[in-house]
C-alpha cells in the first residue's frame, strides 16, 4: 500500500512565531526515513509504501515526534490500498511519464 500524509503542529504557544513547521515537519520525516521503507517527500506530503501496520506504525510515530511542537497536531492521509502489488511509489510515476511522452508523440 501506499500511504500519503502530512502532519503539523496546529495552535498554541509553542508555535514560533513565523507560522513555520519546518522543524515539525523534519522530526516526522526524520521517523520516516530511519524506518527504512520506502519513501518519498514533496512540499506537501511524505508518502511511504509498505504493509498496513508498518506503514501505520510509522506514521504514528511521526506524528508523535511532531506532538513536542504544539497542543494540536492536524493529520491527513491518502490511501492507495492495492494487495500483491510493490515498487508503486515509483511505478505509477514511471507510468505517468511513459503515458505523457506516448501522448506527445501522437500530438
Amino acid at each position: 500500500m501506499l500511504v500519503a500524509f502530512s502532519v503539523a503542529p496546529s495552535g498554541g504557544q509553542s508555535q514560533a512565531e513565523s507560522d513555520s513547521v519546518h522543524d515539525a515537519v523534519a522530526a516526522a520525516v526524520a521517523v520516516v526515513r530511519a524506518s527504512g521503507l520506502p519513501n518519498s517527500t514533496d512540499s506537501m506530503f511524505t508518502t511511504i509504501e509498505g504493509e498496513w501496520d508498518e506503514v501505520f506504525d510509522v506514521i504514528k510515530r511521526a506524528t508523535e515526534a511532531v506532538q513536542a511542537f504544539g497542543p494540536r497536531v492536524s493529520l491527513v492521509l491518502k490511501a492507495d490500498i492495492r494487495p500483491g502489488h510493490t515498487g508503486e511509489l515509483t511505478g505509477k510515476v514511471t507510468r505517468l511519464e511513459q503515458a505523457l511522452a506516448d501522448r506527445a508523440q501522437r500530438d
